[in-house]
């Protein structure tokens, strides 16, 4: 960490360095802009300087977020923001980043506005972009607005009025949300009030009425705003606000919206995902199911072209885990798995995607339990809880759920000891808490003597938050306690089940959490309850319409019960929901002889017919693969500091880590070597071989070596003086024209399974091992399936 006195320094030479600031956006040479820069911080320290390496020139603001330039991708919605310049690039950038904001893609839309700003450094509406983009990191959009306003004076009267609300909203205080939210309606309400002309006012009044919608709300008023834009622009991106503004009160009146969203802006993935929400919230979800696969395609066939990590477009995850439940619902199993297992391989990151956190390996490792769970796969849940899948985890409630279905899957396959030895893992916890309310009971009887009145009075103050803090501990501790009972409890009706007690186990499993209501119905129904269970099935399947597994269960315990004729009936609306469902899985192979018997043929599922009411769809195939795969690493030929040549080939075959390092002169880079280097030798041993790319030319290459200490240094260090391979890596900020820091980790085949960009070097070897260790062992389990 930066102590505060770098931290104040470095801040003092980036407010030096502001002058440079147009000249660098403007996109002139690296060299004129550090000459500028050195002037500037003329008197200053060479740590301060050091420190600079890879950080904005412009302040903190512009260290984060996408510091490559940004490209006209097409297809990001039919806007137009006309803005104050000359250059007819700067407002189709301008115009992209607006229709990627409409579109909740605010990575990509902070990228669009920053290009922009460096095309035109005086234009004052493409950071009031970049705020915009960033309004819920109220710091980030303060820094962009200070920029906007800093440039008022060369904007019209209407950017003006943009400006001035935009700042003001910013500016308020959080806490007095009513306050701002109307304050903010009202200048929006007043940029149409002179310009009425203008869709995009209106569509940013509907987005912000949606997003700070009270009780007072009128949503009729809103979706008159909405339909003034379609009079004009039928394709408007607003078709998005609109579903949102309908989609938790009368999803049937978006409906017409949710048929073009997508359609208006194809190239952004979110747009196709909206209207999953409506099919979703009708039950549609073959419809659901076609839009959220549209989505995933989309964002992985960008992030796989771009080199964007997957989680760090931040609603992705959401929509992938969203498609795996529907999945599930029309009984696409297969696919289901596949793609919760492509989110638990994806590239984890400290910063946005670990298993504490909602991203990728959270909601994968979630609906992998779910499907496997649903459909009976006891023998690939035990296979994957056993790999890197579904691995132990230091996470606590994981663990214990983790637990809990190995537990069900043992039982299930009739493996009796191995479920037992779940519950007794669970027990085992459970005593350590145990002994754990009796330490802390301890410490709290535990009593000091006062020497004095004074210091009496003061112990007992503290004794008595030190004993508020100890009750919090126990009760927090008796929770645990209480969750484990209860896990232990579902398990060991898991175990009177797989030994065919099924009375005991449907007593220790009803109202039981997190117990599937479709199985209980059906120990309930082994149990000899056969009324109420088919009562609890039916109930079921009305809270739970058009979702085929609750219906399969019911076919089959109908069939069972010699109700053939109900049997009958229940196959019938099975049929009509069938198109996509996968007869091998057990759920539905196990409907095979009740079908031949009901006189169809092997495969009795029906065509799927697209319903008429959804829009012109495109091919899935067109938009973008269906599972997320890394990206190809550039080649590189380059030397070391003896002009030997080095390159990319000689790691073929070979895993390994590159580390993009800004020279002998980066404080940062020094650290992270040392970090690493001493982690050379447990990188070898798990099969990875490390090299560094330098911004050193060859006789600096040699310094850097030379200032490692005594011993050699174990990472080879190649020269990049030209920065064309830091360039190719995309390890350079484009808007400043200077090098970042990287860190990557490529396999074998020369793809880029792991990576970290930014204005500091990623230090924490000990998760990168991991992570490397966790990524290669995926591909056994692979091979094995």
């Amino acid at each position: 960490m930066l102590s505060n006195a770098i931290r104040f320094l470095r801040s003092l030479v980036c407010l030096l360095a502001f002058g440079i600031f147009v000249s660098n956006l403007a996109g002139e040479e690296t060299t004129a802009a550090k000459s500028s820069q050195t002037e500037l911080q003329e008197g200053q320290s060479d740590e301060v300087d050091k420190i600079l390496e890879g950080h904005s020139f412009h302040g903190d603001v512009f260290n984060e977020g996408p510091r490559q330039q940004a490209y006209l991708m097409g297809g990001t919605g039919r806007v137009r923001f006309p803005v104050s310049t000359e250059n007819p690039v700067v407002q189709s950038f301008f115009d992209q980043g607006l229709g990627q904001l409409f579109g909740f893609w605010y990575f990509e839309a902070e990228r669009s506005f920053r290009h922009a700003a460096s095309l035109d450094p005086d234009c004052a509406m493409t950071y009031w972009g970049a705020a915009m983009a960033n309004r819920k990191n109220a710091e980030r959009a303060k820094g962009f607005m200070e920029e906007a306003i800093k440039r008022k004076g060369k904007a019209n009267e209407r950017e003006i009025m943009y400006i001035n609300a935009l700042d003001a909203y910013v500016k308020a205080d959080s806490k007095e949300k009513e306050k701002r939210n109307d304050a903010f309606t009202k200048a929006l309400e007043d940029i149409l009030l002179k310009h009425p002309e203008d869709l995009e006012a209106k569509a940013l009044l509907a987005l912000h009425l949606w997003e700070s919608k009270s009780s007072s709300t009128s949503y009729l008023a809103a979706e008159a705003l909405l339909q003034e834009i379609f009079e004009v622009e039928p394709m408007h991106s607003a078709h998005h606000f609109r579903i949102h503004l309908w989609d938790k009160r009368h999803p049937e009146r978006a409906l017409s919206s949710a048929a073009l969203c997508g359609q208006t802006s194809p190239s952004i993935a979110h747009m196709w995902h909206m209207p999953g929400h409506i099919y979703s919230k009708l039950h549609r979800y073959e419809d659901a199911v076609w839009q959220q696969e549209a989505s995933a395609r989309v964002d992985h066939a960008h992030m796989m072209r771009d080199r964007v990590m997957p989680d760090e477009i931040h609603n992705f995850a959401h929509n992938n885990e969203w498609l795996i439940r529907n999945l599930i619902h029309i009984g696409r199993v297969h696919d289901a798995i596949d793609l919760a297992r492509n989110m638990i391989e994806l590239p984890r990151h400290p910063r946005y995607n670990t298993l504490a956190k909602k991203g990728s390996t959270n909601f994968g490792r979630q609906r992998l339990f779910q499907v496997l769970r649903t459909y009976e796969l006891w023998d690939d849940m035990i296979t994957l809880a056993n790999s890197t899948y579904l691995e132990p985890t230091d996470k606590e409630d994981e663990q214990i759920k983790r637990l809990r279905y190995l537990g069900l899957a043992y039982f299930q396959t009739g493996d009796i000891q191995n479920g037992q030895a779940q519950i007794a893992e669970l027990d085992r916890r459970k005593q350590a808490l145990v002994s754990q309310v009796t330490t802390e009971a301890e410490k709290q009887t535990v009593q000091t003597e006062a020497a004095d009145e004074d210091k009496a009075k003061t112990q007992e103050a503290d004794q008595d938050k030190a004993e508020k803090l100890a009750v919090k501990a126990q009760d927090e501790i008796k929770a645990k306690i209480k969750k484990l009972d209860a896990t232990i409890k579902v398990l060991k009706g898991h175990e009177a089940v797989g030994n065919g007690d099924y009375r005991s186990g449907y007593e220790l499993l009803k109202g039981a959490d997190d117990v599937d209501a479709v199985y209980l119905a059906k120990v309930q129904w082994l149990a000899g309850d056969q009324e109420d269970a088919l009562k609890a099935m039916r109930k079921n399947i009305s809270s739970h319409k058009n979702e085929v597994y609750p219906l399969a269960i019911l076919v089959e315990t109908l069939w069972l019960s010699n109700r053939k004729k109900d049997s009958r009936t229940a196959f019938e609306e099975l049929r009509k929901l069938s198109p996509q469902i996968d007869l091998d899985v057990p759920v539905f192979a196990r409907l095979g002889p009740i079908a031949t018997e009901f006189g169809y043929d092997s495969d009795w599922r029906v065509k799927s017919l697209p319903a008429g009411d959804v829009g012109e769809r495109p091919d899935l195939n067109s938009l973008g693969p269906f599972r997320w795969r890394p990206s190809a690493a550039p080649s590189w030929v380059l030397s070391d500091s003896e002009r030997n040549p080095r390159s990319s080939a000689e790691f073929s075959g070979q895993p390994h880590i590159v580390i993009f390092y800004l020279g002998f002169g980066c404080l940062h880079c020094a650290e992270q070597l040392q970090a690493f280097a001493p982690k050379v030798k447990e990188f070898e041993d798990a099969g990875l071989s490390m090299i560094a790319i330098s911004t050193d030319s060859h006789p600096k290459l040699k310094q850097s070596i030379d200032n490692y200490n005594e011993e050699q240094l174990p990472i080879p260090l190649v020269s990049d003086e030209s920065l064309n391979v830091f360039k190719a890596f995309r390890v350079y900020d484009d808007f400043e024209n200077q090098p970042l820091h990287g860190t990557f980790l490529i396999d074998g085949n020369g793809m880029v399974r792991w990576q970290d960009i930014g204005y500091e070097p990623f230090m924490d070897t000990t998760f990168l091992l991991n992570e490397a260790n966790r990524l290669f062992s995926q591909e056994d389990v692979a091979d094995e399936s």
